[in-house]
């Protein structure tokens, strides 16, 4: 029997983005450490603490630790409101945590990390689904792509700050472009069209960074691009991409950065598509 391929490989990816970031964070100065982010209120200590609690809690899973909570979660809203209190909680008690600290915890968690993420079979269910993408279940494939998408763009929000871009290069920027993408179907659920409609996404600069969009009976569907032309054609640059994707800019603001031909009507959608829990 062949082996089963995971659909977006992530997992080696992950030691690269931390010995990346960790070589970053020993590099800052203090003042470095207190930039501004498009993480809204965060500054860049503020983020790699964010990145910390989220090692510190996937070794609690491994542990079988499962903490208590009085919350009430009964809708994607209070999904949101609740892991946006979490993390404003664990942040701000951070803010007495050396910068130093958090790097070398950041080091040594994140090697525990990802021996945890070994550990899960691809193929299983996973212990939480990805939300952003409509999903009530979801294999591990697609959480630890989720979990790589979460590292990477805020590992991008602290490069972001800093001027630096080396984030969005092939290796690193396209198997979490493409795993953003994945969250189009659900966001588009709602917009009507005539069956047979295509809307064709690229970003620039990478390989492979074409994806097309169709209205099939059953609703919108990633299609296998062929020589029929696409109704709305979208084409944006990296940096806009994981802007999109994130909330970090106005929809408005990145419709007017994109080159969009065709129906523009159906291009709308795209823009507010985020693929994060915000």
């Amino acid at each position: 029997m062949a082996e089963q391929q995971i659909p977006i490989q992530t997992i080696h990816l992950f030691p690269v983005l931390d010995q990346m970031l960790v070589s970053l964070l020993r590099s800052l100065s203090p003042e470095d450490w207190q930039r501004p982010t498009t993480a809204k209120l965060w500054t860049v200590k503020d983020v790699a603490a964010h990145l910390l609690d989220g090692n510190m809690r996937a070794i609690s899973v491994l542990h079988n630790y499962e903490p208590s909570s009085d919350s009430r979660i009964n809708n994607y809203t209070d999904l949101v409101n609740y892991l946006n209190e979490l993390n404003a909680t664990w942040v701000n008690a951070m803010k007495r945590v050396s910068p130093r600290l958090i790097t070398d915890l950041l080091e040594s968690t994140g090697k525990l990390y990802i021996d945890y993420l070994h550990t899960l079979d691809p193929f299983a269910v996973a212990k939480y689904p990805v939300a952003w993408a409509g999903e009530t279940t979801s294999l591990n494939w697609f959480h630890i792509a989720r979990e790589y998408t979460e590292k990477w763009h805020h590992n991008q929000q602290i490069r972001d700050a800093m001027g630096d871009d080396c984030l969005l290069k092939q290796e690193l920027f396209y198997p979490c472009a493409h795993t953003f993408m994945q969250a189009l179907p659900y966001h588009y659920a709602h917009v009507d069209a005539p069956e047979g409609s295509i809307i064709s996404i690229t970003i620039t600069n990478l390989s492979k960074s074409k994806w097309a969009l169709g209205k099939v009976a059953s609703g919108w569907r990633f299609l296998a691009f062929s020589e029929e032309e696409a109704t709305t054609e979208i084409t944006i640059s990296p940096d806009i991409a994981w802007r999109i994707f994130t909330k970090a800019i106005p929809p408005a603001q990145a419709y007017l950065s994109a080159e969009i031909t065709g129906n523009t009507r159906l291009a709308k959608a795209f823009f507010s598509t985020v693929a994060v829990m915000a």
